[in-house]
């Protein structure tokens, strides 16, 4: 019981890590406003500390799961572990609980723990990606810098494909007949990624607002409060 507590436990304080706020200061760049701190890090401090910041999210959530399962610990532990290691990011308690937005790490500990039930999660993501990209890079004109760079103007196709790859990722769990624990975990998972849009800098949005229903609703579908 206390070695599960404590592999919960460092799970999210691994997730916690302010890593890409420490690969900003390295480079002389404080992050700590930045509302997304990958986009900040591509465009702010560099290509290459952008690349490093996503594979340390990416890798954080996949390499926890590997190693709790490597270490013995059963299906549950695993599985709780890898949902530890997203809320970690998610609400850092390193950075005052405000962190990112746990979809990264979340793809990658889905593919750690079960990787079929995440390939037709993907579909509706990738689905969005490419809605929202491939219009910059086949735009007459455009430099080779312009086609590479981060981001790009507010999307409404790549927010709202995040949001039902993550209700798909549970259903195709249980639909593949994955075992209980994981579906559960991916559940979990959901419901994270839904508190932490409708959550983050959310008074500061409903202060004042004529339509506090619309401004949920945008926020569960495409993680943000206006359109």
């Amino acid at each position: 019981m206390l070695a599960n507590i404590v592999m919960v436990l460092g799970s999210y304080l691994l997730g916690a890590l302010p890593v890409l706020l420490f690969i900003g200061r390295v480079r002389g760049f404080d992050l700590s406003e930045e509302e997304d701190l990958h986009m900040a890090l591509w465009r702010k401090v560099g290509r290459l500390e952008g690349v490093l910041g996503i594979l340390w999210d990416l890798g954080k959530g996949a390499i926890c799961v590997l190693i709790v399962r490597a270490l013995g610990f059963g299906l549950p532990a695993v599985a709780t572990a890898g949902v530890a290691v997203v809320a970690g990011q998610m609400w850092p308690v390193f950075s005052r609980f405000d962190g990112e937005k746990g979809n990264s790490t979340g793809l990658a500990m889905a593919l750690a723990l079960a990787p079929i039930p995440l390939l037709i999660a993907l579909i509706p993501i990738l689905v969005g990606v490419i809605i929202r990209t491939a219009p910059r890079f086949f735009r007459s004109g455009q430099s080779v810098d312009e086609r590479l760079k981060f981001g790009g103007p507010p999307s409404l196709s790549l927010p709202l494909g995040m949001a039902i790859g993550f209700v798909v990722l549970p259903l195709a769990s249980w639909w593949l007949s994955e075992p209980i624990a994981v579906t559960i975990a991916f559940a979990a998972l959901f419901i994270l990624i839904m508190i932490r849009r409708l959550t983050a800098d959310l008074r500061k949005d409903l202060k004042g607002a004529p339509n506090r229903k619309s401004i949920l609703i945008n926020r569960l579908l495409y993680d943000r409060s206006y359109l």
